[in-house]
């Protein structure tokens, strides 16, 4: 892997129809096909493969949004998740791209998801890299890292400003040194733990975490409580291929919940890696970029 790329932490921004801001990093070639690239939780604009070599290569034009709240993006009270494809289709619009692919990794999944069944007729592919899933899906925590299951159980079972507030005292000290949450866990996998020593990769990581509690937690908190409740729409009712990439041995989201949208997505084109984790679109950026604009 090459060294870490430097990161321009000035966003691009655009006035949604709201009037909120929204902003966004791009990386690749300005004249590649533009893939909408939605980073995990808590995440932001920066959190990309850090060898941008790849999308030159693919001929892809990546755009990184920051999600409400975090980055530079305007935080947006009372959000749902099926609220993100109308600031997608503003941003599109903005930047003169009629059809594009999504794709998303961990905590940017669900919102690959949304837009999968909310704006079709927009996307030329949609793609789920290590994907959060419902958490109806059976034995969707089974094997997951405590931290991580206990956080899914406190959103489902707590309101919003109560679940803000647990999320504020777990991580009040982690928006002034984002490295101690930039570290990998002992319970996760010999393949995460060897992505992760790159050094390119733990700076990512660093760089974007810093970015996704520049505005406090307000921001990343909404987003974990939207990813632990219902989606407000139905997997069954994704009409366009869905492309899947899950690692069978990730403990962050685990292979149960990447197998139940297979089995509720009509047509979802799915590869589950045997010995990977949780960190695949590190490994596997090239494949995944040439399987979305294929």
């Amino acid at each position: 892997m090459t060294k870490a790329a430097s990161f321009n932490a000035t966003p691009c921004q655009i006035r949604l129809r709201d009037g909120r801001i929204l902003s966004y990093a791009e990386f690749g070639l300005p004249s590649g096909r533009p893939v909408f690239f939605f980073t995990g939780l808590p995440g932001s604009r920066l959190l990309r493969h850090p060898d941008d070599s790849i999308a030159n290569k693919c001929n892809a034009r990546l755009i990184a949004p920051d999600r409400p709240g975090m980055g530079f993006s305007d935080f947006q009270p009372g959000r749902r998740l099926l609220d993100w494809p109308a600031d997608i289709v503003d941003l599109a619009d903005a930047l003169k791209i009629d059809r594009f692919a999504v794709a998303g990794f961990s905590g940017g999944g669900p919102y690959v998801a949304a837009c999968a069944f909310k704006i079709p007729h927009r996307l030329i592919a949609s793609g789920l890299v290590s994907g959060v899933g419902p958490l109806e899906a059976p034995d969707a925590l089974e094997g997951m890292l405590s931290s991580n299951r206990m956080g899914y159980w406190a959103g489902q079972r707590t309101p919003w400003f109560l679940w803000r507030l647990i999320f504020h005292l777990y991580y009040r000290d982690i928006s002034r040194h984002p490295e101690k949450l930039a570290q990998i866990s002992k319970g996760e996998p010999e393949s995460d733990r060897a992505i992760f020593a790159q050094p390119g990769v733990r700076d990512v990581f660093i760089q974007n975490f810093a970015e996704a509690f520049r505005q406090g937690t307000q921001g990343a908190a909404l987003d974990g409580w939207l990813l632990s409740r219902p989606w407000g729409f139905r997997l069954e009712e994704i009409t366009m291929p869905v492309y899947l990439w899950q690692g069978e041995a990730d403990v962050v989201v685990t292979p149960a919940m990447g197998r139940y949208m297979v089995s509720k997505i009509p047509n979802c084109h799915a590869r589950f890696l045997p010995g990977e984790g949780h960190l695949i679109i590190f490994k596997f950026w090239k494949e995944i970029l040439e399987d979305l604009l294929s």
